[in-house]
């Protein structure tokens, strides 16, 4: 293996691109199993009778995982360069933009308790425990869900900021309302307003610990009133965020799936909004780790994307593997025929479908999208474009597999029969 080859295998195991889709996922759930271990082992750390009796093990686990946290963000920086939005900056400088990246950033301070311990072993006790603890933003990277409520916390910090300077100024008022009111009554809990704010800020907020009460009657009153405001305050911010990560959630999963159906060859030159509308014909089916999604032999009339998961096709003379983000089964939407492969479920799936007639009904309904479709396919049909069992050009590239001349053939035109089995005029 070349250096080249080398770097490209650790870039697609690293960021989950390519082939090694099995070593990705190892390498993946090995990273998540240790940040978690971290987190738990620094939380531990701080208890005195484990750290006495477990002392020297937490020490020698810590330093282990701070290393291969080290190994990690060292090998992200040498293969940036192979980021497609940094491929054109060169080495050196792909390598300094990735750095201020925030995925880089978090990266970092995952590495750092390690330099700061063999460093700065007595100085930096605190920063190394609150170093630690931080490693847990790098589940981040590793978890979709997470990344879009740190988006959509984002995307409302306007709105989370206006809704706190309301809850902070109705903290302020009842604050010093009570301090008025309660000060001459409870001189020593009350003592100045921002005694008061600590009254105001464990009413406010629910949780009312009971420790500071109002005793007079008109204070009594006030701090009822508080009670009930709180209610309304706080579910300002919960409810921004709330409304925001499910707007993300839906948004993601439109851009994702508007996205795969971008880059299939046949609707490649279709307007957004016909994307839109073929993409409102996908159907979710999720399937099970082992299970046959098609048999050879069955009619071929859909089509398949896969959003999460990885499916096995079992081609005549190869087995090709296809992953989240792939697509395959597009020679359905244009010629149905007999399945010449059986497709099963590599790993659980989540996959969104497209059935060939679904897509008919849309044309019938749309002729200048039937037309820029069936211009396609037919161009397509014109170029000689290989197919290799139920696979397209496109979709083995997808696998990094090539029809060989002898074992493929050539790509048919779009719905070759009508519904009486006709064939159609391709004119």
């Amino acid at each position: 293996m070349t250096r080249h080859e080398f770097k490209r295998a650790l870039y697609e195991v690293l960021e989950d691109t390519g082939k090694r889709k099995l070593a990705a996922r190892s390498l993946r759930h090995f990273l998540v199993f240790l940040i978690i271990l971290n987190i738990a082992l620094a939380v531990f750390e701080t208890v005195p009778d484990v750290r006495l009796a477990f002392g020297e093990h937490l020490r020698f686990l810590q330093l282990g995982s701070g290393f291969v946290f080290l190994v990690e963000y060292i090998l992200r920086l040498y293969v940036a360069d192979l980021h497609p939005p940094l491929r054109r900056y060169g080495p050196i400088q792909a390598r300094l933009r990735y750095a201020v990246h925030p995925d880089a950033l978090v990266d970092l301070i995952g590495a750092l308790p390690l330099l700061f311990v063999l460093f700065l072993p007595n100085q930096a006790v605190v920063v190394v425990i609150i170093l630690r603890l931080l490693r847990f933003l790098k589940l981040a990277r590793y978890s979709p869900a997470l990344r879009s409520l740190i988006s959509a916390v984002a995307n409302e910090r306007r709105a989370l900021l206006g809704s706190t300077m309301i809850i902070m100024g109705v903290i302020l008022l009842a604050a010093t309302t009570m301090y008025l009111i309660e000060h001459d009554d409870q001189p020593e809990k009350f003592r100045s307003i921002l005694h008061g704010m600590y009254w105001a800020i464990t009413t406010v907020t629910t949780v009312g610990y009971g420790d500071v009460v109002p005793v007079s009657n008109l204070g009594k009153m006030v701090g009822s009133f508080v009670m009930l405001l709180g209610y309304g305050l706080i579910a300002l911010p919960v409810g921004i965020i709330a409304s925001a990560f499910a707007r993300e959630i839906h948004s993601r999963d439109f851009v994702v799936t508007w996205s795969m159906v971008a880059r299939v060859p046949l609707f490649e030159d279709l307007k957004a909004t016909e994307i839109a509308e073929v993409s409102k014909l996908l159907q979710a089916q999720s399937v099970r780790k082992g299970m046959t999604i098609a048999d050879r032999g069955d009619v071929a009339d859909r089509m398949y994307f896969i959003s999460d998961g990885e499916v096995e096709i079992k081609l005549p003379h190869d087995t090709v593997y296809l992953g989240e983000g792939s697509f395959f089964g597009e020679l359905a939407l244009i010629n149905q025929t007999r399945r010449t492969a059986t497709v099963s479920a590599y790993s659980d799936c989540q996959l969104l479908v497209l059935e060939a007639e679904a897509l008919r009904q849309l044309m019938d309904r749309d002729e200048a999208l039937a037309k820029k479709i069936m211009d396609e396919a037919r161009e397509r049909a014109l170029a000689g474009k290989k197919v290799l069992g139920e696979l397209a050009e496109e979709e083995l590239q997808q696998a990094g597999v090539f029809a060989a001349g002898e074992d493929a053939r050539t790509e048919p035109e779009l719905f070759s029969k009508d519904q009486t089995g006709q064939d159609k005029d391709p004119a």
